[in-house]
């Protein structure tokens, strides 16, 4: 099946959801490329990027997931090929 390389940006504002991000992140760990979370404590919150090669549907359901947690948003940017 064809792949994508995707940027999955991560708002989380309800910190104590982090728990089940990691939860869902772990599941989709074969597709992960890397990932890199920032704490803005002035902020109270933390910003989660995560690159993956994955297939569409993959990347679809998986920022799906995070984004129906309590507290947490999520945005799915694509490469063009």
């Amino acid at each position: 099946m064809e792949t994508r390389i995707a940027l999955i940006g991560i708002i989380v504002e309800n910190l104590d959801s982090t728990d089940k991000i990691n939860e869902i992140l772990h599941s989709y760990n074969s597709y992960i490329v890397g990932r890199m979370g920032i704490p803005y404590r002035s902020r109270g919150v933390a910003i989660i990027s995560v690159v993956v090669d994955a297939p569409n549907d993959v990347i679809s359901a998986m920022s799906g997931k995070l984004g129906r947690i309590d507290g947490v948003s999520s945005k799915v940017q694509y490469t063009k090929a």
